[in-house]
Formats: structure tokens, C-alpha cells, sequence
């Protein structure tokens, strides 16, 4: 029988999760009814006649806090990630969406993605790329920022990719967030070696991480390790095809699904915690969970993996379009645009599609007295 490594000391660069103990650790094992976990829903920026709509924009993120407010979640907006179009918009409009968030939520925290700027020719990694957003956000107070990967940094190997994020975090005087991505979203991905992860964890500048994950639960391997060795770094789930997981185990979200399913997710985290967990909102009076939370569970779930649904390409990028068909049949924004440069866009049956995806989310609200959700 193999023996598993349980130690971080006794990691290598080059050492494969599948040698570790926290690869084998099941969700059944590292389950949590009692962490009140923070969701973290990437706003989208909705468009109208080619514009932004801020309107809608406002009135979608003042939906979500609704929910969450109602069931005593904390709501973290992030901004200009993929589901803002950060790679569509250019660096006045990355910094008005910033300072229009602001001006409409003085007090609310945000995490913004900020990514490398004008590598495009380069052929080596340079850190100095990923400077001009990071400045614009820390502009700002009560916000995190988001290291998203980018080609170079991603291409270099475990002990120059850590150098190469401790680099960034010079420039950091926010709390920083680092990203991973399995192959599945770019065919130029790769996900963080334990190594890796463990020595990001330990930078002070660095609060926690999101990963993004499809083929391979890389997400449970993070809260495995991080739970195991009791480390002040939180694992962010960015799997929008599995999002009980990150509330079964109690650690935070980061994904684009809020958007469409706030009142849903809001519900579920509440509905999960035992009664004794101070400002649960909704109490069974058993002192236990409220085991219905499973079947909302598989209720918003149905209605993300048809957000997020695989085009030809097996790419889910056009979920934003489909995303703005939910917002736009909920009544939140004017139109269903996509950005004007984006040309990762559903086919012209998407509304009467996302209407039918809503039908059974719609339905268990309904029966869960769960409101904001239509009708």
C-alpha cells in the first residue's frame, strides 16, 4: 500500500495531489453544519442598446443583497471577473464600473479580478503586466483583489510560478485572492500542485483562493489540506457545476451562479446549519439542519448546469449570455445583451430555454416560501 504524504514538509515542486492524503478525502468526511461561510457572487455587467446598463446593473447586485440579507449571508460582489467581461472592457471602463459599484454601495465589500494588461506579444511572463489594474482597484477601501491566472504566469513551473505571485503581492495593500483553472476553461491551464498551494498559503498578503474546477475535484483537495493543517487561508469554490459541495463543508463561494440563483444559494446555507448556530435565520425547532435542503440543492443545481451548459466547443464562456436571459425573465434588467464584443453568445431560442430551466427552481421556492424568485 502506498504510503500517502501528510505532511506539507515532505512536499516537492513536482509532488502530484494523487501522492497525498488530502487527494483521498471524501466530502462525507470534512462536512461542517456549523461555519456561516461567505458567498461571493461576480456580478455581471448587463448591456442595453450596446451600453451598459447600470440600472440594471445596480438593481441585480441590490437583489442578491436582498437575499442575503434575509438569511444572514455575507455577500461579497466581484467585479469585473469573467462575468463582468474583464477581458472585453478597457481600463476607463474597468475603472467606472469600480467607481459606479462604489458610489451605490458605499459600504459593501467587493473583490475585483484584475489580470495580466498587454501581454499579448510577450513571451515570458512580467509581472509589471498585472500593475496598471491592480492600482485602479486599490483606488478603493474594503475590497480584495483577485489574481487572475494568465497565460505566462500560468506557464511558469511550481517554484517560479510561487516567485512570480509573490512578486505581485509587492504591489498588494489589500487582501489578495489567487486563481486557479483546470484545463477544462483554457487548454493552457494547470492547477495548483500541492507544493504549490501550501506555499501560497503561508504569503500574509494572500487571504484565500478560488479554483476553478470541472474534471477533478480540486476543490475538495484545497479543503482537505487547508482543513487538515488548520490554515488561515480560505479555499473558494469556483465550480458552478458543484455548488453544495462549498456549503456542505462550509467554506465559501466564488462563482458566477449567484447571479442567477442568489435567493436559492442564500436559502440552502441557511437551510444547512444546525440550530444552534448563532444567526441561523430559519430554525427547524429540531436543533438539526432542515433536510430539504437537499432537494434545493438539486433545484438550483439543475438550473445552473443549463446556465453553464457546454457549447460544440465543450466551452461554457456563453453563460454570461444566458445568465442575462434569467436576470432579463426575473425582471432585474432591461435587456439580455451580451457585450458588444463578446462573441461567446447562446443561439436566439435562449430565452424560451432559460424560462424552462427556471421552472423547477421557480416551483421549490415557491414551496420554500423563498422569495425574490417569481412566481
Amino acid at each position: 500500500m502506498q504510503e500517502l504524504i501528510s505532511d506539507p514538509r515532505d512536499l516537492t515542486p513536482q509532488t502530484p495531489w494523487q501522492q497525498t492524503k488530502w487527494a483521498w478525502v471524501g466530502e462525507e468526511e470534512i462536512v461542517d453544519h456549523k461555519t456561516k461561510a461567505r458567498l461571493c457572487a461576480a456580478a455581471l455587467l448587463p448591456f442595453r442598446d450596446g451600453q451598459p446598463d447600470w440600472a440594471g446593473f445596480a438593481e441585480s447586485i441590490r437583489w442578491m443583497q436582498a437575499a442575503a440579507d434575509r438569511y444572514g449571508v455575507e455577500l461579497v460582489i466581484v467585479l469585473n471577473a469573467d462575468t463582468g467581461y474583464i477581458f472585453d472592457l478597457d481600463d476607463a471602463m474597468y475603472a467606472e464600473v469600480l467607481r459606479r459599484f462604489r458610489a451605490e454601495f458605499p459600504a459593501t465589500k467587493f473583490i475585483a479580478g484584475v489580470t495580466a494588461r498587454g501581454a499579448e506579444n510577450d513571451t515570458t511572463f512580467q509581472a509589471e503586466r498585472y500593475r496598471k489594474l491592480i492600482d485602479i482597484v486599490q483606488e478603493h477601501e474594503n475590497c480584495e483583489v483577485m489574481l487572475m491566472t494568465s497565460r505566462w504566469l500560468n506557464a511558469l513551473d511550481p517554484e517560479r510560478r510561487r516567485d512570480a505571485y509573490y512578486e505581485i503581492a509587492e504591489w498588494l495593500i489589500r487582501p489578495g485572492i489567487v486563481h486557479a483553472l483546470e484545463p477544462a476553461f483554457v487548454p493552457w491551464a494547470t492547477p495548483y500542485e500541492p507544493w504549490l498551494l501550501w506555499q501560497l498559503a503561508q504569503h500574509p498578503k494572500f487571504v484565500g483562493g478560488k479554483i476553478s474546477t470541472l474534471d477533478e475535484p480540486h476543490f475538495l483537495y484545497w479543503a482537505a489540506m487547508c482543513k487538515d493543517l488548520r490554515l488561515d487561508f480560505a479555499p473558494h469554490s469556483g465550480d458552478d457545476f458543484g455548488i453544495a459541495t462549498a456549503i456542505k463543508v462550509g467554506l465559501p463561494l466564488l462563482i458566477g451562479a449567484a447571479v442567477s440563483g442568489a435567493p436559492l444559494i442564500c436559502a440552502a446555507k441557511d437551510m444547512w446549519l444546525n440550530d444552534d448556530v448563532p444567526g441561523k435565520k430559519f430554525p427547524t425547532g429540531t436543533g438539526r439542519f432542515d433536510t430539504r435542503v437537499y432537494k434545493l440543492f438539486e433545484a438550483f443545481q439543475s438550473l445552473e448546469d443549463q446556465v453553464f451548459r457546454l457549447d460544440a466547443r465543450m466551452s461554457a464562456s456563453p453563460y454570461k449570455h444566458s445568465t442575462a436571459h434569467v436576470l432579463h425573465t426575473l425582471g432585474l434588467i432591461a435587456s439580455p445583451e451580451s457585450h458588444p464584443a463578446c462573441k461567446d453568445l447562446r443561439g436566439t431560442d435562449e430565452a424560451a430555454r432559460m424560462e424552462e430551466a427556471l421552472r423547477r427552481a421557480k416551483r421549490m421556492a415557491e414551496k420554500l416560501a423563498i422569495p425574490g424568485f417569481g412566481s
